[in-house]
Parts: C-alpha cells; structure tokens; sequence
C-alpha cells in the first residue's frame, strides 16, 4: 500500500514540477532510467535516496507524506518565511489567513 503511493506521490510531483523521469534522473545524479523504474514499481528509492528525493522537491519527508496539499514546497517556503517574523506580525499574518479561509468558505457555501 505505502509502496504504491511512493510511487504515484513521486510521478505526481515530478509532472507538477514539469521534469521529465530521464531529466529527473540526470538531476538526482543517476542512470537514465532510475525514475523510471521508481515510477514503475519496479525498484523503491533507499531512504538515502529518498531524502534527495525530498530536497529535489524542496520538501521534507513530512510533507511528501501529506496528502492535504497540492503544494506542500510553498507552504514550506511560507513558513521559513515566517519564522523570522515578529509576533504582532504573525498575528497580523494568522488573521488575514483567516479571513481568506472565511472567503473561501463562503464563495463555496459552506
């Protein structure tokens, strides 16, 4: 079960990011054909190789685990972005994110 969703999370991602499985491969250092039996089924990534699959996402294993987002590297990048932040600032930040979510539920007629 986990090993089928490897798969699709990391042939999911790859499309998103717009690379193909050879220049996948080429950018992570191996064969041709590495992504490619990955997105096979045909071969798993060791854990090694797994963290660099996560760094080439720009995203930590948590998050390639998260199935709750569809862009897990931009709430990673908005978070490194608010740890340098003052408090009266993330207060500001968590209130507008609130307000967004209220449009939206409303847009939806939730």
């Amino acid at each position: 079960m986990y090993e089928k969703f490897v798969v699709d999370r990391i042939t999911y991602l790859r499309l998103k990011k717009g690379v193909s499985e050879y220049q996948m491969s080429y950018d992570l250092g191996h064969s041709r054909g590495y992504v490619y039996n990955i997105s096979s089924g045909k071969a798993l990534p060791p854990m090694k190789e797994f963290f660099a699959i996560c760094d080439y996402f720009e995203m930590t294993p948590g998050q390639f685990f998260d199935e709750g987002t569809d862009t897990p590297e931009l709430i990673a990048r908005a978070v490194d972005g608010m740890k340098d932040l003052e408090t009266d600032d993330l207060i500001m930040l968590l209130e507008l994110i609130g307000r967004l979510q209220n449009k939206i539920k409303n847009n939806c007629g939730a």
